[in-house]
C-alpha cells in the first residue's frame, strides 16, 4: 500500500511500512557545497538590482569537503554533514527576479536503507499480493485502534438511544443529535444529516434501527468523499517531470506541525524518494533547532538559517539546493502564529511567489495541521488559515488520544477540504492516509 505515489513504480509494489531511521544508501547527484556567505544588504521598499547567489560547485570526486566551523546547534558531527548551511540571503535576493533555470531531467526513484518498496523480480505475484494484503490489514487495525476513544463515546451514547426501541420516532432523533453534537460532528453539520435522515423516513426508506444507522453511515461518508473535489486529494495530480514537489505546512504552534513534518519526510522517503526539508520558521528561536532532531533522527537532510532570517530567502536558497540535489520532494515548515494575522498572510504570500517562480506550479500543496483534541477550537484554527495560507488539504493530529475524533466529519463539511493524512501515535511511522470509507466503518464497528 503506497503511502506517497507520485513516481510510476511499475517494476515494484510499494507497501508503505518504514523501518528504523537509518542513513540513506548514497545514490544521489554529485556532493555539492556552497561558497562561504556573502554579508547581508539591508532591506529596502524597492531593492536594487542584486549580485546572483554563489553557485553550486561540484566537489570533485575524492576530494574531502570543506570543513564547517563548529555550531552550537546540538547536532553530532556525523549529522551536521547532513545539514546544508547555505548562503543567508536577504529578503531582497529573495525577491529579484531571476533568469528561469531549466528543469532537470526526471531521475528514477531512489532506494534508502529502509525503503519499503519490495522488487517484484524476486517475488511471485501470489506472494507480493499476499504481503500487500497483510500489511493493508495491519494499517487498517491500527488505525481502528486510533479511533477507537470516538468509537466508543459515540457508539456508547448512539446504543443507548437505541436501547428498547424499535421504531423511529421524534425523541429518537433529537436524542441522536445530541449524541453526534457530543461526538464533535458539529451543529450544523449534524442538523443537515439528520434533515437528510428525516426526508428518507418521510419517503419510506428507512423503516428501522438498522436502516437508520446505514443512513447515518452513508451521509457520514458521503460528506468525507465530497470534500475530496476540492483542494488537492492526491500527489499524482502534479506531472512527474516537475520537481521538485513542493509542500508547504502550516498550522498554529503546538498542534504537532513539527513532528507531522519529521514523519512526513520519513515516509516519503520511506517510498523512494528523495526529500529535502526547509526550516522556514525563523519567527520561533526552537522551531529550526526542533526541526533538526527530526530531520537527524529520519536520515533527510535540512536547509536552516539563523533566527529572524527571513523566510522567504530561507526558502529560496532551499529551492535552489532541492533543484541541484535532484531532489524529489521539498517539505517547507512556516511560521505557525497567529497573533498577527496580516504579516502572517504577506509573509506567507511572499514565499508562494518565490516558490512560483522557482519551480512550476510551486507550492503544490499547502497542507495545514489541525489537533483533533482541540475539537471546534481547532476549527476556529482552520478557518483563519484557510483566509490567508491557500490551504489544500488537512492532516489531523492526535486522532488516537480524542473521543471528539467526529471533528474530522466537521472539518471536511465546514472547510470542504480533503483530510490527507492522520497522526495515530508518537512513533515516526504512526501518520497514515486517512482513509473516509475506514473512519466511517471504525465509528460504528
Amino acid at each position: 500500500m503506497a503511502f506517497w505515489r507520485r513516481k510510476k513504480q511499475d517494476q515494484f509494489i510499494s507497501l508503505g511500512l518504514s523501518g528504523p531511521a537509518a542513513p540513506a544508501a548514497e545514490e544521489a547527484a554529485p556532493e555539492t557545497r556552497l561558497e562561504p556567505p556573502a554579508a547581508a544588504a539591508p532591506q529596502a521598499e524597492t531593492p536594487p538590482p542584486a549580485a546572483p547567489l554563489p553557485a553550486l560547485e561540484p566537489v570533485p570526486t575524492g576530494a574531502p569537503p570543506t570543513p564547517e566551523p563548529a555550531r552550537e546547534s546540538g547536532l553530532t558531527d556525523a549529522r551536521r554533514e547532513e545539514v546544508i548551511e547555505a548562503p543567508r540571503p536577504t529578503a531582497r535576493d529573495a525577491e529579484t527576479p531571476r533568469p528561469a533555470s531549466p528543469s532537470p531531467a526526471p531521475v528514477p526513484a531512489r532506494s534508502s536503507a529502509f525503503s519499503s518498496s519490495i522488487l517484484g523480480l524476486d517475488r511471485s505475484a501470489e506472494e507480493l499480493q499476499a504481503e500487500v494484503e497483510a500489511l493493508e490489514q495491519t494499517y487498517a487495525a491500527r488505525f481502528s485502534r486510533a479511533i477507537s476513544a470516538t468509537r466508543e463515546s459515540l457508539s456508547e451514547k448512539i446504543d443507548t438511544v437505541f436501547q428498547g426501541r424499535k421504531t423511529i420516532d421524534a425523541d429518537l432523533l433529537d436524542e441522536l443529535e445530541e449524541a453526534l453534537i457530543a461526538a464533535d460532528i458539529g451543529v450544523q453539520t449534524t442538523l443537515e444529516i439528520l434533515d437528510a435522515v428525516r426526508r428518507a423516513i418521510s419517503r419510506k426508506e428507512i423503516a428501522d434501527i438498522e436502516a437508520l444507522k446505514a443512513a447515518i453511515k452513508h451521509q457520514l461518508l458521503t460528506i468525507l468523499r465530497d470534500s475530496e473535489r476540492e483542494g488537492v486529494a492526491s500527489e499524482t495530480s502534479v506531472p512527474e517531470d516537475v520537481t521538485p514537489y513542493v509542500i508547504m505546512v502550516v498550522g498554529v504552534n503546538g498542534v504537532g506541525k513539527t513532528t507531522t513534518i519529521g514523519k512526513l519526510a520519513q515516509r516519503i522517503k520511506a517510498e523512494g524518494n528523495d526529500v529535502l526539508i526547509c526550516a522556514a520558521d525563523t519567527f520561533r528561536a526552537a522551531a529550526s533547532d526542533q526541526l533538526a532532531i527530526w530531520a537527524e533522527r529520519t536520515g533527510v537532510p535540512i536547509v536552516q538559517q539563523k533566527h529572524g532570517t527571513d523566510p522567504a530567502a530561507v526558502l529560496f536558497d532551499a529551492l535552489k539546493s532541492a533543484r541541484a540535489r535532484r531532489s524529489d520532494v521539498l517539505i517547507v515548515d512556516t511560521a505557525g502564529r497567529l497573533h498577527n494575522k496580516s504579516n502572517l498572510m504577506a509573509e506567507l504570500e511572499k514565499m508562494k511567489r518565490v516558490a512560483g517562480r522557482e519551480v512550476e506550479g510551486a507550492p503544490h500543496e499547502t497542507l495545514l495541521v489541525v489537533d483533533a483534541v482541540t475539537g471546534q477550537n481547532g476549527l476556529e484554527q482552520a478557518r483563519v488559515f484557510l483566509k490567508v495560507a491557500g490551504v489544500t488539504g488537512i492532516v489531523l493530529t492526535k486522532l488516537d488520544g480524542t473521543a471528539k475524533g467526529g471533528i474530522a466529519v466537521a472539518i471536511s463539511r465546514e472547510l470542504n477540504l480533503p483530510i490527507r493524512y492522520a497522526g495515530i501515535g508518537e512513533k515516526v511511522d504512526d501518520l497514515v492516509i486517512f482513509d473516509p470509507e475506514q473512519y466511517v466503518n471504525g465509528l460504528f464497528t
